[in-house]
């Protein structure tokens, strides 16, 4: 689950009241948060933790990832705040943003919107950056699906053009430099940087790189890489123009509604947003952010049920205007119910029916072969679930391809690419690493048949078959194989 940190004198500005962590951990456990303090160690060592909070939130409240969020929700939840319609207000003049066909060829979707008239403070403009950020590393899946772009509205002009050119096309003064750099040459430069160079695989072996201009040629971004130093916003930005590009359009419109919803409060109309008609490559025109809302049908005996409480349709109703539209699926309404009449005044019941637990019967035979097995001397071994393709194909004279392996999309190491369909190369490897011996020359033992035996980076013995004269010497006739070693170095 994402862990955020909040400045305490920011959060207690917003919520209208100081908290002690004892006051707010018992109002985040109602609402479903997890709060933590820093340790003293950790303040020892950074002093400006004293003033930190670290707040666990659910994966699936991307709204919770800023403070504007945080204390949106709580103060619905206190009923000391009706929780704001989001709506959106059409200009006389849209702005308008046009994808072109060979975005296809690296990332076909894109939505936008305009906020209007905002005012940022420092801690809001830094909470706006810091939300992008996080929206970056959780639901955009560090820019693989989408990527965010944000911009200073009165110094770009529509329409805007979004494109994929050839790498060497494009050229612009990316943010915080202090010329112009082509495409390739942004890539080399930021190859050194830690914080973007994550990114750069993303685009790097593509035949056009995606780029948004406005009229003028100017250009805002290349996602997902950099955004243009021209269009950059500030504390004086009045006027932001949103830009999200996208391999899955859904999390696209998501990633802006998320922007909008939290960061329109700073508008002078607040949670009003100006909408930017969009036409797709496919010649298809929508207006963004469409901010859905829907009806959603649930039984109240039903909810009653699950929940484990007994109350009217109307004081339901009434507690669900404590929560935040977040509804996916009715069982999410249930959830909400739960939230708002508080877990704790929940009554405990013992279940009406009684049952007797019983094993799997799968779970019960493999702990009688277990039994067995170890019995007659044999060692068990846990092996990793996940391996790599060479272990299940090339080394077990093998085909990739003949294998009905679950490959990893994205592995993060060559040890772990697919779900193994096999035992047989875990254990293999295990035995492996279970003991270590070196090739040595031993006139007892036969030539390239000889090893010594190593146990912390000393030699206790040696390993090997012995030499036909020396079996000879002693009348032997049979090959004869021998390892003798120190138990001295295990005490």
């Amino acid at each position: 689950m994402p862990t955020i940190e909040v400045k305490k004198d920011l959060l207690f500005k917003a919520l209208g009241r100081k908290y002690s962590f004892e006051e707010f951990d018992e109002l985040g456990f109602e609402f479903g948060l997890e709060a933590e303090e820093p340790e003293e160690e950790e303040i020892l060592q950074n002093p400006d933790l004293a003033n930190v909070w670290k707040i666990e939130i659910p994966a699936n409240r991307y709204d919770l990832l800023c403070i504007e969020g945080i204390s949106r929700a709580l103060l619905v939840f206190l009923e000391q705040k009706q929780c704001p319609r989001y709506t959106t207000v059409k200009p006389q003049k849209l702005q308008q943003m046009k994808i072109l066909p060979a975005t296809k060829q690296v990332r076909p979707h894109g939505v936008a919107a305009v906020l209007r008239n905002i005012k940022f403070t420092p801690d809001s403009y830094r909470s706006f950056i810091d939300l992008q950020d996080k929206l970056h590393h959780n639901l955009c899946r560090r820019r693989t699906l989408v990527a965010i772009g944000t911009h200073d509205l009165d110094t770009i002009q529509g329409p805007f053009i979004y494109d994929a050119k050839p790498p060497k096309d494009i050229k612009f003064k990316p943010l915080s430099q202090a010329k112009e750099f082509t495409a390739p040459e942004m890539m080399e430069m930021y190859s050194l940087d830690s914080h973007l160079k994550p990114y750069l695989p993303i685009i790097r072996d593509k035949p056009v790189y995606p780029v948004i201009y406005d009229r003028n040629n100017v250009v805002l971004s290349m996602p997902p890489i950099i955004n243009g130093d021209h269009s950059k916003i500030t504390l004086d930005t009045r006027n932001v123009f949103i830009e999200s590009t996208a391999t899955d359009l859904n999390k696209a419109k998501i990633v802006l509604d998320t922007l909008v919803t939290m960061f329109s409060e700073y508008c002078d109309q607040p949670f009003t947003v100006e909408p930017v008609e969009v036409t797709h490559s496919d010649g298809s025109v929508h207006l963004y952010p469409e901010l859905p809302y829907r009806y959603e049908e649930v039984d109240v005996e039903d909810v009653n049920k699950k929940v484990g409480i007994s109350i009217s349709a109307e004081n339901m109703s009434n507690l669900l205007t404590k929560m935040l539209e977040h509804v996916i699926h009715p069982c999410d309404v249930i959830e909400d119910v739960a939230i708002a009449y508080g877990y704790n005044k929940i009554v405990k019941k013992i279940p009406a029916t009684s049952t007797i637990a019983d094993q799997f019967p799968v779970n019960k035979l493999t702990d009688l072969l277990r039994q067995e097995v170890a019995c007659a001397g044999f060692t068990e071994v846990l092996t990793f679930a996940l391996c790599s393709r060479d272990d299940v194909a090339t080394k077990m004279r093998k085909n990739i391809k003949d294998s009905n392996a679950v490959h990893i999309a994205n592995p993060k190491t060559l040890e772990f690419q697919i779900g193994r369909t096999t035992l047989l190369p875990g254990v293999l490897k295990t035995i492996k690493q279970g003991y270590y011996i070196k090739s040595c020359k031993d006139a007892t033992y036969f030539e390239g048949r000889c090893a010594e035996i190593i146990f912390n980076n000393s030699v206790i013995g040696k390993i090997g078959v012995l030499h036909p004269e020396v079996l000879k010497e002693f009348e032997l006739t049979n090959p004869c194989s021998c390892m003798e070693f120190s138990i001295e170095p295990f005490l």
